[in-house]
């Protein structure tokens, strides 16, 4: 049990800390340690997990890491996969809003963070084509259009309605419950 929770802390650690723009960033990471190094989850159960996660409030880092934590540990495994993910950025955070203030006007620093948004655009970009994968891909053996006119649907209300996230969320559950039984 205590080696299960200490690769919990390490899978999720690792990734945390390797993981830089944020939660979504930090998906294929995460993946990675959860189905193919230490194959606590198959990719498809990945997926479903990642699906219910973005389905709920708050940050998806948290909210994956502990529900991977849970399958693998119990509450116990929650907690120290959680605790993974908080700890070390948050110590971190604080380190780095000193080294920040001290340095913010430092042209090496600004060419270094314009330097790491390409690298973080493609990670974003990868999760979207392996996640696409995922969500296109028929799961009965018949092609399904419902999921693609969900998410064209998602975009068009959220990106040129400007209809909350919350609604369109909500419109996606409506039509999943209703076609995509």
């Amino acid at each position: 049990m205590l080696i299960k929770l200490w690769e919990l802390f390490l899978g999720f650690g690792r990734s945390t800390l390797l993981g830089y723009g944020g939660g979504p960033s930090i998906i294929p990471l995460y993946e990675h340690e959860v189905v193919e190094k230490f194959h606590w989850l198959s990719k498809d159960e990945f997926g479903q997990a990642l699906a219910f996660s973005n389905a709920l409030p708050g940050p998806i880092a948290t909210k994956l890491a502990a529900y991977v934590g849970y399958r693998v540990a119990g509450w116990i495994g929650a907690a120290v996969a959680l605790g993974a993910v908080v700890l070390p950025t948050a110590l971190l955070m604080i380190v780095l809003v000193f080294v920040m203030s001290k340095l913010q006007n430092n042209p090496v620093i600004k060419g270094m963070i314009r330097g790491i948004q390409p690298v973080i655009f493609v990670m974003m970009a990868m999760l979207a084509y392996e996640y696409a994968k995922y969500v296109f891909e028929p799961s009965t053996g018949t092609i399904n259009y419902v999921p693609f006119l969900i998410a064209v649907g998602f975009f068009i209300l959220i990106q040129y309605m400007g209809i909350s996230v919350i609604w369109g969320i909500l419109a996606a559950l409506v039509a999943g419950a209703l076609f995509l039984r």
